[in-house]
């Protein structure tokens, strides 16, 4: 790997708080930069400006004395050459103290720039002999005389280069001070996001193979600003999504492996019986052939329990997949007319409870399937007799409140213990287990009953106490 995916790499694996307090270090740093260089070209113009202005003051004041003296000593270490520009050229007629041959021949082409313009002219030299740069200047005093001089930029430079010495200490300090400032307070303020990993590393450390609910929430004192707070919020969104997905996929396992059981055990049943009576009518077939037909009888019977018991089955499993396939056949029926039909066959096969039918019309019609709907009366009824003694008055009704179309069915039985209630419905479900299953069924009725009623848009509420039992079942009629 190259050193530039190297460094890629570490950069990547480098923390985001330290990340994000070097990229303000560095961009900090290129700010200082520029601040730094507007401040100190400023200041050297600023000098350099003075120092122009202290040269104009003092050739100002030297133009006389050049002319009645001849060559006067300029103020501190500077120097002047006066040239004559009679010729067009210029001849150095008079000079300062220590000035050299070359320095002269430099300043004379300053003053043949000069020469025939009305501005003076400045300029930066570096001067034979001389340690540092020089400001000159050249000015025309009369027609025929130009006079030149030079200022030494060292004082000049000495300030520029201490005060770049100040800025670059200055900055120094403040990005330090910046870095370390900003890498605290990005630490605190991205704690609540360490908080949140710790909450998810603290999840995965919990079995959830068989847990209902996640055991753990982020929490935080609200530090980290607004941004964090809406990740907070919707982390904890995401918990509890995660935690209701968790449970309803728990409660729906649950009731698999319960389905599967009670399913095992009520189908073991009916092929125990099956296998015992084939045994028997084997025997019988060479033994006794007189018990056959009894045995046959049998055999047949608990292959009849056991038909209906798979067709309630399928007709649950198509229920619970209603998204794929449509387990109704809905079309426009006589409610009053199934409900008197429903009586019928009730008092028939069921002369010992007494069956009073209440209608609130003559006519009442619906959207249903007719066959499953009556199978939910059907259910209703048997239950009703099967789980009362003889003699108990057993009622249906039927009428209109409220848009909707209500069917009641109500019995005089001992009614249903309050435990047992909220269980009625559920598949398998027997209010009481001891009951033999040739009297208490299977326990699939009322669990067909609430998915047909349910797959019909409707309702089904159950409201029993001693000496009462009521099922009221509810349909929209739109």
């Amino acid at each position: 790997m190259s050193l530039w995916g190297r460094w890629r790499t570490a950069w990547r694996r480098t923390r985001l708080g330290t990340r994000l307090s070097l990229a303000l270090g560095a961009l900090s740093l290129v700010v200082f930069a520029v601040v730094g260089t507007v401040m100190v070209t400023s200041m050297e113009e600023y000098l350099a400006g003075k120092l122009d202005e202290q040269m104009k003051k003092s050739q100002v004041e030297q133009t006389a004395a050049w002319r009645d003296k001849g060559a006067p000593q300029p103020p501190w270490s500077w120097q002047s050459v006066l040239f004559d520009m009679r010729d067009g050229k210029p001849q150095p007629v008079s000079a300062t103290n220590g000035t050299s041959q070359q320095d002269i021949d430099k300043l004379a082409k300053v003053a043949q720039e000069v020469h025939g313009q009305d501005e003076d002219v400045y300029k930066t030299l570096n001067l034979h002999g001389k340690q540092g740069s020089y400001r000159v200047r050249a000015c025309t005093i009369t027609n025929t005389q130009v006079l030149v001089s030079a200022a030494p930029r060292d004082d000049l430079d000495n300030t520029v280069n201490w005060f770049i010495t100040v800025c670059v200490a200055m900055f120094l300090v403040a990005l330090l001070v910046l870095v370390v400032t900003g890498r605290l307070v990005l630490r605190r303020g991205l704690r609540p996001l360490a908080q949140m990993a710790g909450t998810a590393h603290d999840i995965r450390s919990h079995d959830l193979t068989d847990s209902a609910q996640l055991p753990v929430r982020a929490t935080g004192d609200g530090g980290g600003g607004v941004e964090v707070e809406e990740l907070r919020s919707a982390f904890n969104l995401m918990l509890e999504h995660i935690d209701s997905s968790l449970a309803a996929r728990t409660a729906a396992e649950q009731r698999l492996r319960r389905f599967v059981a009670d399913a095992s055990h009520e189908l073991r049943t009916p092929l125990t019986s099956i296998r015992g009576y084939a045994d028997l009518f084997k025997y019988a077939a060479a033994n006794e052939p007189a018990e056959r037909d009894r045995h046959l009888a049998r055999i047949r019977e608990e292959a009849g329990r056991m038909t209906l018991l798979l067709d309630d089955l399928l007709l649950l499993a198509r229920l619970d997949a209603a998204e794929v396939e449509e387990p109704l056949r809905p079309e426009d029926i006589d409610l009053v007319a199934l409900a008197n039909a429903a009586a019928d066959a009730f008092r028939a096969a069921r002369p010992s409870h007494p069956l009073t039918v209440v209608l609130a019309q003559d006519h009442l019609a619906l959207r249903a399937d007719p066959m499953r709907l009556r199978q939910v009366l059907d259910n209703l009824l048997t239950n009703a007799a099967t789980h009362t003694p003889p003699g108990t008055e057993v009622e249906l009704a039927v009428w209109v409140a409220d848009g909707h179309a209500l069917v009641r069915i109500t019995d005089n039985g001992p009614g249903i213990a309050a435990a047992d209630q909220e269980r009625v419905f559920d598949r398998f479900y027997r209010v009481d287990d001891s009951r033999s299953r040739d009297k208490g069924g299977s326990g699939l009725g009322l669990a067909v009953v609430r998915s047909l009623v349910t797959a019909h848009g409707g309702t089904v509420e159950l409201t029993s106490e001693p000496g009462r039992t009521s099922f009221l079942l509810r349909f929209p009629l739109s």
